[in-house]
């Protein structure tokens, strides 16, 4: 017979009840493990979905805005926008300056003295006097007679010196009447231009062997009377 001892059960069941609890340690350390990894993703995904762009909304405001200013411009070209009676008044003064502007150049080219002189006659609107107006010449011979037959030389001739004191040509006026101007070697003629808007009375005087030469005209506001 062996005398090797021999565990008690009760020692062997100690033994047995410690790797059972060591076992079940492990077994719980890698459960718990495994929930914390679990959870650790779990919240690691939701987080990348928060972190994910958001979508930039364009807030509709942004056109009506635009569209508003849009409309305040419009407003402002409205209210800038120039009457009726503006652009009438603005076109006579246009007008006018225009006027001015061909007397001066008229007068410089004429030279001399001009006097422009205010008329107390309703349809005259001033009178005026050029020193340096000349005789036009003349192709008559003889002892002068005032001729007021039309188209006849002398008639032609003072149509030139009336062409001549006015600026007007001959072709772009209308020639209302040409009449004695109060002596055998004075005449006085009435014409307008053929778009109506000027109208002028010239005085004439003979020169013998230098022909017509205006000596005065009135510029008119109609030809009511004039003649």
């Amino acid at each position: 017979m062996s005398n090797e001892e021999k565990p008690y059960p009760s020692r062997l069941k100690k033994k047995k009840n410690r790797s059972n609890t060591i076992l079940n340690i492990m077994i719980g350390l890698v459960f718990a493990l495994i929930l914390i990894i679990g959870v650790s993703m779990l919240f690691s995904g939701g987080n990348d979905q928060a972190k994910e762009p958001e979508a930039v909304v364009i807030s509709p405001e942004t056109d009506e805005q635009t569209s508003d200013s849009g409309d305040s411009e419009d407003n402002n070209k409205e209210q800038a926008e120039p009457t009726e009676e503006e652009k009438e008044a603005a076109k006579k003064a246009e007008e006018e300056k225009e006027k001015e502007k061909e007397k001066e150049k008229e007068e410089a080219i004429k030279g001399g003295t001009i006097t422009r002189e205010d008329s107390s006659d309703p349809i005259v609107e001033e009178t005026m006097i050029n020193t340096s107006w000349e005789p036009i010449g003349t192709d008559q011979k003889g002892e002068h007679v005032s001729v007021y037959q039309k188209d006849s030389q002398d008639w032609n001739e003072k149509v030139k010196a009336v062409s001549y004191a006015t600026g007007l040509d001959a072709n772009d006026m209308y020639v209302m009447m040409i009449k004695n101007g109060g002596g055998p070697q004075k005449s006085v003629a009435t014409v307008q231009s053929k778009d109506e808007s000027e109208k002028y009375r010239v005085h004439l005087e003979w020169v013998d062997g230098e022909g017509w030469k205006p000596v005065k005209m009135d510029v008119l506001n109609t030809l009511k009377g004039a003649y």
